[in-house]
């Protein structure tokens, strides 16, 4: 069992303590498989090996999750600063989302939103750190007055950056923002057994560092 709004492991299926204190700009999160091997490898593939054949099979994978969920009216890949696009070449959210859009004919806005402020990646941070490293790096370009969002990624650690981003696009008029994922990580998460396996175990934990 998990949170149903952050899908953190939880003794019963209720919203846990930190998103009550703090509830997420988002409604709801969606996540296709937990990071843990071996889809870790084949996130890192896609995203730092520039693998783009497993875009489309990631995608695929993340449309199961969401079948019986109404479709937003627009989806919105997480921006790279332009800096680390160049670096990188393309941005994996984006390259997920094309597939998701010509799955479902959701509407794909790939440059209605933008990264302003180039940070230091969150996964060298400590996770109390996160949130003041994403604070203010985006902006948005539209109107989404009265519309349902979905903003894409390909890993979710602790949900700084899709938060900041979802706040963005809710002071834009967004009536429902939702998140979805490829893989949620988790701190001190066990190795998966089964690579679909979403949270939810009594098991001991080891940390991951995704």
């Amino acid at each position: 069992m998990h949170c149903p709004s952050c899908l953190l492991p939880m003794t019963s299926p209720e919203i846990c303590g930190t998103c009550l204190r703090n509830p997420p700009a988002w409604s709801h999160v969606r996540a296709a498989l937990r990071y843990t091997f071996p889809v870790d490898a084949l996130v890192q593939a896609l995203k730092y090996r520039s693998d783009l054949p497993l875009a489309p099979i990631l995608a695929s994978l993340l449309l199961g999750r969401f079948q019986d969920d109404p479709l937003p009216d627009y989806l919105i890949p997480v921006p790279l600063h332009p800096a680390r696009l160049r670096e990188r070449g393309f941005n994996q959210a984006l390259e997920i989302s094309r597939h998701l859009c010509r799955q479902t004919g959701v509407e794909l806005l790939s440059v209605a939103c933008t990264r302003i402020r180039s940070t230091p990646s969150q996964t060298e941070l400590p996770w109390k750190n996160r949130p003041q490293n994403v604070r203010n790096a985006f902006t948005c370009n539209r109107n989404f007055s009265g519309k349902r969002v979905a903003i894409v990624d390909d890993v979710m650690t602790s949900g700084a950056t899709l938060n900041e981003l979802a706040k963005v696009i809710r002071r834009h008029g967004a009536t429902d923002v939702r998140a979805w994922v490829i893989a949620r990580a988790f701190p001190g998460a066990p190795a998966a057994r089964r690579a679909t396996d979403l949270p939810g175990n009594d098991e001991t934990r080891r940390p991951i560092k995704p």
